[in-house]
């Protein structure tokens, strides 16, 4: 997939070249010359994985108007209510209510799992409550008639659940057990895995921006971050994952109870960052948290739009005249495609020229982070969109 700007954006702070490319892609996309590719040991353990488990730096989101890094200073490393997550500790059932769901902690992530299960994501499952969650939630209580007042608007981060909220929440995601047991496969440590390098001319010459580590895959796939991992399995070396490793992860395989119907409609909120799929009723049937443009570059305008094309594994044109900070005399490059790609693992393109919506190589900045103008989802939302619906499905932007 070529990616190419009609004009530099001169409000973006100052950050290396790859930083940018990675974490604020650019969407002004050349349609016709795209092209697509389809406890001592817990002890040593946790040690060992210091570097995964860290706080990513937040530095690359200094354009964050939505409150990315407000929210993840929130959270220390290894606070009291994070370490309290545990597979007993999350299976536990809701049974007083209205129940309180708290910043972090197992009932939080106990919320998160069944809403994805649900077709409404909460973006990444971290066991931390923020306004993805929140809005998920409330979404949810509205498509499904519990509560038929509008959301639009809404800021605050809902942080109560009722009984017929989450008996019906229980019911659409159908799933037991919340935490499952997965046997890591040949496939999944086979590679290839990549580091990343910083430049991104050096990122050109790779074969692929391919997951950097099992770890990373695996995060990804169970739609939640390396943390989360090293939480509910202490004494696994994260780090050093083989085949053979049986750890405990997010159940989030598999269809909820009641499949969704096809999404025939995409309505898309700029102020308020979400995604909503919309079946032949109106209904809706599928929600995600979204990255939208900023002021400087806008989404497309509010209107009626479709989707002409979707586009597996894009490659990605980089030119340094989208970002203020790298000079216009920069060359240009062509990135491979692979689930690091600024544009993630999946394009849907719009019939609003040079516009689309795609995945993202940083799933904790959905919903948080400004985009250049196109509407990025966390992978597995993107690629899951791209599989329930098809070219020509209208797309409103309000």
């Amino acid at each position: 997939m070529r990616i190419q700007t009609t004009r530099k954006s001169h409000a973006l702070p100052l950050l290396s070249a790859a930083m940018v490319a990675l974490s604020l892609a650019a969407c002004v996309v050349d349609d016709d010359a795209a092209t697509a590719r389809s406890a001592s040991a817990t002890d040593s353990a946790t040690a060992a994985n210091a570097d995964i488990i860290a706080t990513p730096s937040y530095a690359a989101f200094a354009e964050d108007t939505a409150g990315t890094g407000a929210r993840m200073a929130r959270f220390a490393a290894y606070d009291t209510a994070f370490k309290r997550i545990t597979s007993p500790a999350t299976e536990a059932k809701i049974t007083r209510f209205p129940a309180t769901i708290p910043p972090e902690g197992p009932s939080t992530l106990h919320v998160q799992i069944l809403l994805d299960r649900a077709n409404f994501s909460p973006g990444i499952i971290d066991g931390m409550w923020g306004d993805n969650a929140a809005k998920a939630l409330r979404w949810f209580r509205f498509a499904n008639g519990i509560d038929t007042t509008s959301v639009d608007g809404v800021t605050d981060s809902t942080a109560v659940i009722d009984q017929a909220t989450y008996q019906q929440l229980v019911a659409v995601a159908a799933t037991t057990p919340l935490i499952a047991r997965y046997t890591v496969t040949a496939d999944d440590v086979k590679g290839p895995f990549v580091r990343i390098p910083e430049d991104v001319y050096e990122q050109a010459k790779l074969d692929c921006l391919c997951y950097a580590s099992v770890a990373e895959a695996l995060a990804e796939r169970f739609h939640t971050s390396t943390r989360m991992l090293v939480q509910l399995n202490p004494g696994v070396r994260i780090d050093s994952i083989s085949e053979g490793t049986q750890l405990s992860v997010p159940n989030v395989a598999g269809p909820p109870a009641t499949p969704a119907p096809p999404v025939t409609q995409i309505v898309i909120s700029k102020k308020n960052f979400w995604l909503h799929g919309l079946d032949a009723s109106g209904k809706i049937v599928w929600h995600a948290p979204s990255t939208l443009g900023a002021g400087y570059d806008p989404s497309p305008d509010a209107g009626d739009y479709k989707v002409t094309r979707i586009a597996q594994n894009p490659t990605f044109h980089y030119q340094p005249t989208l970002f203020a900070e790298v000079p216009d005399s920069r060359p240009e490059a062509n990135l491979p495609p692979g689930p690091n790609s600024p544009v993630g693992v999946v394009w849907m393109a719009l019939s609003k020229p040079h516009y689309g919506i795609h995945g993202t190589s940083s799933p904790e900045t959905i919903g948080y982070a400004n985009s250049h103008g196109c509407v990025r989802l966390t992978n597995w939302d993107a690629r899951e969109l791209s599989t329930t619906l098809q070219a020509g499905t209208p797309v409103e932007f309000r």
